[in-house]
């Protein structure tokens, strides 16, 4: 057994190879056994700055399936952050009534401040355009169920790629695994810069470019995302940009495609995803966020140091 004990879980950047195929089998373990008592008499903390669905609720239904309790705030203005109090305070503070913390910010490295104020394990729920290294562990669950391995795949992202946090983690993460990849955008909403030289430093394969058509029939996956409206200060760029892209499946018949391809999507979906690709079998990302619960479980159960498994 990996012995994760009181990790943080902030960055893709934190993990190794190994790390990340361990928390993986741990997934897979979850899914098939249910553990009703793993994490009774623990307490996780749920700290959402900015809204959420998905990841809020997947963590706390990982939670009390293993028995554990949950306490959280989806509003930080019923709580004393409206009166001033600091990030580091607050945090001080909760520490003394959880396990672990969950925290979602919209300030980039506010999940690392705050491991570094205290010393319960804290997981990252996503801070600002930065990182969301728990859906990268899910993500990456859903694209090795669905295509039978990790190991060399040709993947594609499209959408905004400039502040699109899933995006930033998983392609960090698909670097282990010898992947090419395929960044489909706007010019407006490239990779960031220093992401690219990330991975040009790592001998990693990719391609920017602004056409799906250019590079469909080369890709296992497809990694599609919204264009973010909460990240842009002038609605005008926003609107210049939002309509940029949109899969459907009528689209998606207009392509040359593998047979095999996996669509998958961090969602919430807006404009860039059509209902009528829920029923092809392209589509995997509803099967995506459901693996929420089970690879959440795995993280809890690994930083909290259950070591009985049943």
């Amino acid at each position: 057994m990996m012995d994760l004990k009181g990790r943080d879980v902030i960055s893709f950047r934190d993990f190794t190879r190994e790390e990340i195929l361990y928390l993986l089998s741990l997934s897979k373990e979850m899914e098939e056994k249910t553990h009703p008592d793993l994490l009774k008499g623990r307490v996780l903390a749920l700290l959402f700055f900015e809204p959420s669905t998905r990841t809020r609720m997947s963590f706390e239904s990982a939670m009390k399936l293993m028995g554990g309790e949950v306490i959280s705030f989806a509003d930080p203005g019923a709580t004393s952050v409206v009166k001033g109090e600091s990030l580091r305070d607050t945090v001080k503070i909760v520490a003394g009534y959880a396990s672990a913390i969950v925290i979602r910010h919209f300030l980039e490295g506010a999940a690392r401040l705050v491991a570094d104020t205290v010393d319960v394990p804290v997981i990252n729920a996503g801070d600002g355009s930065n990182q969301h290294p728990t859906q990268t562990f899910l993500d990456l669950y859903t694209i090795q169920k669905t295509k039978g391995t990790l190991e060399g795949l040709t993947v594609g992202f499209i959408g905004d790629l400039k502040y699109g946090r899933t995006v930033h983690s998983l392609t960090y993460a698909l670097a282990h695994f010898n992947a090419s990849m395929y960044f489909i955008s706007p010019s407006a909403l490239r990779m960031p810069s220093d992401l690219l030289d990330g991975l040009t430093k790592r001998g990693v394969k990719f391609k920017e470019t602004t056409s799906l058509e250019e590079v469909s029939g080369k890709l296992d996956a497809l990694y599609c995302t919204r264009i973010q409206k909460e990240r842009f200060a002038d609605p005008i760029e926003y609107g210049k940009v939002k309509d940029a892209y949109h899969l459907s499946k009528a689209a998606l018949n207009q392509l040359d495609v593998k047979d095999d391809l996996k669509i998958l999507h961090p969602l919430p979906r807006v404009e860039e995803m059509d209902e009528s690709l829920d029923d092809t079998p392209y589509a995997v990302y509803f099967q995506q966020a459901h693996s929420g619960v089970p690879v959440r479980e795995a993280i809890l159960a690994a930083v909290l140091d259950v070591k009985e498994r049943g």
